[in-house]
């Protein structure tokens, strides 16, 4: 090695003029000069070749340049819209890079590393599908009995199969915080169901409580993976079957078949007292109020027939015989409204007929 190359430090860029050592102190570094690396390059392969002159080593310096402009361009990579470049330097993080053209030092100082940090990924729990197991594609699905079976809080056990989509929100932490970053999120989304079915009963589990089990299942598994510093964000966690074991489901389908004929008793007994209720409730009221209603008829009427019997009283005590004598043909009016009556004077004088027929007189004329 030239001694004018350990001057520079043992680098082929030398030492910037002014003292610069490179960490932003001091003036600008200047750009490289290449003819004179390439003289240098030219120099050192001069020793190695033996009766070689400087006119024969021109193809040589040439190829060998060209070998170095292409290492050079070997440090120009592109990060896709949808990815994260992440350059390390002999294995160790450096920077991260946005979506576009870039450059690192070539291999072997730098190598960069570009996940996708947008592609919604899936994780299943509980089963796989033949594309996950390698098989010919069929529709078909395997359970997963150690994953899928969990004890709920009122000591039943469920088989439940879901899934968990996530994407990348930090790429370094994802790539070097966590050894194996698909086991680590399917280990806490275990976690998190096995921790969420524990707190719950079975019933909300199979029906309407789906919905707010994967909602609390999501929130517990983030806050776990954010522990982690996994760089990861789950953006849904969905439940594709929550069933008994297949050892007893057909005894707990009869139970659910018993409990919805109760159900459906219970709704047709609360129907029919729903009807019927109000109605009698209706009918006892209208009973009440026509019997209030004959009460303060009687009452009325007694009073009614009290006043005007004192009434009568009164004038009976004034005039005997004339008030026994009104009395008498009220009384008479009465008896003999509805009955045909004929009058007989028997003491009719002569030019008199003694016979009214009442009756006859009372009907209507024909006309013609």
């Amino acid at each position: 090695m030239s001694d004018d190359f350990q001057q520079r430090g043992g680098s082929p860029w030398g030492t910037p003029p002014g003292g610069s050592n490179g960490n932003g102190s001091g003036r600008k570094t200047t750009p490289p000069d290449f003819d004179k690396i390439i003289r240098e390059f030219q120099e050192k392969i001069k020793k190695f070749l033996p009766g070689g002159n400087a006119s024969g080593n021109k193809p040589i310096g040439l190829a060998v340049l060209i070998l170095f402009l292409i290492w050079l361009a070997s440090g120009l990579y592109r990060v896709l819209p949808d990815e994260q470049g992440i350059v390390l330097r002999f294995g160790k993080f450096v920077k991260t890079t946005q979506p576009g053209l870039n450059y690192h030092l070539p291999i072997p100082f730098e190598t960069v590393q570009t996940p996708k940090v947008t592609k919604v990924n899936r994780i299943d729990v509980g089963f796989r599908s033949e594309r996950d197991s390698g098989f010919a594609s069929g529709g078909g699905v395997a359970d997963v009995p150690q994953e899928s079976l969990m004890l709920t809080g009122d000591e039943n056990i469920v088989n439940i199969d879901f899934s968990v989509f996530w994407v990348i929100k930090d790429a370094r932490k994802f790539l070097f915080d966590i050894q194996d970053p698909e086991e680590t999120i399917k280990a806490a989304a275990e976690t998190a169901m096995r921790e969420i079915v524990a707190r719950s009963q079975i019933q909300p589990i199979l029906t309407e409580g789906r919905a707010q089990i994967e909602i609390d299942t999501q929130n517990i598994m983030q806050d776990i993976l954010d522990l982690y510093n996994s760089g990861v964000q789950v953006t849904q966690v969905q439940t594709q079957k929550a069933d008994p074991p297949d050892q007893v489901i057909d005894a707990f389908r009869d139970v659910q078949a018993a409990r919805a004929d109760m159900e459906r008793a219970k709704n047709e007994a609360e129907a029919y007292a729903n009807d019927v209720i109000p109605r009698a409730r209706g009918e006892g009221a209208r009973i009440m109020q026509a019997a209030e209603a004959y009460k303060q008829k009687v009452v009325a009427a007694s009073e009614g027939e009290a006043s005007r019997f004192i009434s009568i009283y009164k004038e009976y005590a004034k005039a005997k015989e004339v008030t026994q004598e009104r009395m008498y043909l009220e009384t008479m009016e009465k008896v003999l409204a509805d009955i045909d009556k004929v009058i007989i004077e028997k003491n009719a004088g002569s030019g008199v007929v003694p016979y009214l027929p009442l009756p006859e007189l009372g009907k209507p004329k024909a006309t013609n």
